[in-house]
């Protein structure tokens, strides 16, 4: 079974490949400011926005390559990025890098000399943790042939740097060489030059052998201890404001069946270790949706309720945000109306469930999902936030380098924002490289967005009838003139469009919703909604541009 953003790290290129495309990110960013320079805020009206604040990213070791690429987020309007940890892999003995000798011996044995070897572990981290990572007699940091090691010895139960009963494992810690620097410590200190929110990625443990979508406790003792000296380790050499908090990155689906028992128990384990040792610091996690209605894996509204509500509950004192995934980029959400429920998937999400109509292809559409975990989340202490994924499934048409998810549009990420509706606080994608930098079918998505910076999303509507007054909110809106269309009790089709008579940019801060949401309000005067019809939303704002796609509500 595949999985969300972690299955696409691990098979999906996802790093910057070569000065190629440091030049590409580099002309994303000018091209971006040459833009925004021109914006029409001679019009009167507020800048437009895209209103994704965050972004998925590969760290670099080099602070000029990540200045680049934080400079283009920024420039498109995010202020966060998030990295992925590393895997905690058991391994044999003879799989211990050969590098990693002490006179000549294997690390490993020469470390837990004289006591007993329990298991050995190998974590092949970006960051060379060297000496601030060793904290009991017998860890190592190891130079040989211009490579680093950190070696690392955990009771095998208990903790603290003694075991009871002489057993150990043994992690070693392979971070590179030397003297590179640490892609964690450069991000950290770009963000904090930049005013940038980083978290960065928590360990992972392994997956069962017999359940590969489900992380491997067999060694939940020395993965907890392993956990408390990463975040040691992070506290002790990236303390900086630029870390905003911590990745959780093991991933589930938003199911609350009890299989899924097993991640909560990473996710508990991995927030106390984030209140004990960096308490200031927050958390997130990014369980996806998979509402495929043939899928084995497939997940109901009510179920994602419940699962947001389990994962919240285990933040642990942590300032927790819960990013759901929308599934858009796998195929494994639909986003749709409910007047499309009859209309054929479109050409990306055939590519996965094949031909047919959203409603036979699917259990739900991506807002009710999002309108379910927002109430899952309620009385928590959990934030609800929202992973956009910013690719699409691949077609043969949609290249984006070699990546096997392909490029998407600028339309149909208007779309799933309109799905994600008012219900998150903060909107992320995965996953900027490279799909927003690769050029696939000519044009970077990046470059895409930035001309159509512009373009309204309406993301609800409330229409009463019997005042005629109508609530509009969205993206972009200042200046707009609203289309309605409806159909009244007596059956007669309405065709209105007005100016909005008020306009309010901070509707979302003044909410406690996401603070990039804005209103208007137009009048059609008293009137009446025909029992069961839908009624239809466009807009057009100050820069002239039209929402890409209509928003239909029931009446």
């Amino acid at each position: 079974m595949e999985h969300g953003s972690e299955t696409h790290r691990r098979q999906y290129p996802i790093g910057l490949a070569g000065r190629a495309h440091l030049v590409l990110v580099a002309a994303i960013a000018l091209a971006i400011a040459l833009v925004s320079a021109g914006s029409p805020a001679a019009v009167g009206a507020d800048s437009p926005t895209f209103p994704v604040a965050g972004y998925f990213v590969r760290a670099s070791t080099s602070d000029a390559d990540n200045t680049g690429k934080l400079t283009a987020i920024k420039a498109l309007g995010g202020d966060t990025v998030i990295t992925f940890g590393s895997r905690l892999s058991p391994i044999g003995l003879a799989s211990v890098p050969a590098a990693c000798v002490i006179a000549a011996v294997n690390c490993v044995q020469s470390v837990t000399g004289g006591a007993l070897l329990n298991r050995v572990f190998l974590y092949a981290d970006s960051s060379p943790w060297g000496a601030p990572a060793v904290k009991c007699p017998r860890d190592r940091s190891i130079t040989n042939n211009n490579k680093l090691f950190t070696v690392l010895v955990l009771p095998a139960q208990g903790s603290g740097c003694t075991a009871a009963d002489s057993r150990y494992d043994v992690v070693v810690v392979s971070g590179g060489t030397v003297p590179e620097a640490s892609a964690t410590g450069s991000m950290a200190r770009v963000a904090t030059a930049q005013a940038v929110k980083f978290f960065a990625g928590m360990p992972i443990p392994a997956n069962r052998a017999d359940a590969a979508y489900l992380p491997d406790l067999s060694y939940q003792n020395t993965f907890s201890q392993f956990t408390d000296r990463y975040l040691q380790y992070q506290s002790a050499v990236n303390d900086v404001a630029g870390l905003a908090g911590f990745y959780l990155s093991t991933e589930m689906p938003v199911s609350d069946g009890p299989i899924f028992d097993s991640v909560l128990t990473v996710y508990r384990i991995q927030n106390q270790a984030i209140r004990r040792i960096m308490p200031t610091r927050s958390a997130v996690v990014s369980p996806y949706i998979d509402a495929r209605a043939a899928a084995g894996g497939r997940t109901t509204p009510a179920q994602a309720q419940a699962a947001v509500r389990n994962i919240g509950l285990t933040a642990s004192g942590v300032r927790l945000n819960i990013a759901v995934q929308d599934g858009m980029g796998t195929g494994k959400g639909g986003a749709y109306f409910g007047n499309e429920v009859n209309s054929m998937v479109d050409n990306y999400a055939a590519a996965i469930v094949g031909s047919g109509t959203w409603g036979n292809k699917y259990l739900a559409p991506v807002r009710d999902y999002f309108l379910a975990a927002a109430a899952g989340a309620a009385g928590t202490g959990a934030t609800l936030w929202a992973n956009m994924e910013g690719m699409a499934p691949a077609t043969g048409a949609n290249p984006c380098d070699s990546n096997t998810r392909g490029q998407t549009t600028k339309a149909r990420l208007d779309r799933q924002l309109q799905q994600l509706g008012n219900a998150p606080a903060k909107v992320i994608s995965f996953m900027w490289d490279s799909y927003y930098t690769c050029a696939g079918t000519g044009v970077p998505l990046a470059q895409s967005i930035e001309g159509g910076k512009a373009t309204p999303v309406i993301t609800d509507t409330d229409f009463s009838a019997a005042t005629g007054s109508v609530l509009v909110t969205g993206y972009n809106l200042s200046g707009a003139k609203v289309q309605l269309r409806w159909t009244t009790a007596a059956g007669l089709a309405q065709d209105r469009t007005l100016a909005a008579g008020a306009y309010n940019p901070l509707f979302g801060q003044q909410r406690g919703l996401n603070p990039s949401l804005q209103s208007v309000t137009v009048n059609v005067g008293a009137t009446s909604l025909g029992s069961g019809k839908f009624y239809m939303v466009n807009v057009t704002n100050a820069w002239g541009a039209t929402n890409d796609a209509f928003y239909s509500k029931q009446g």
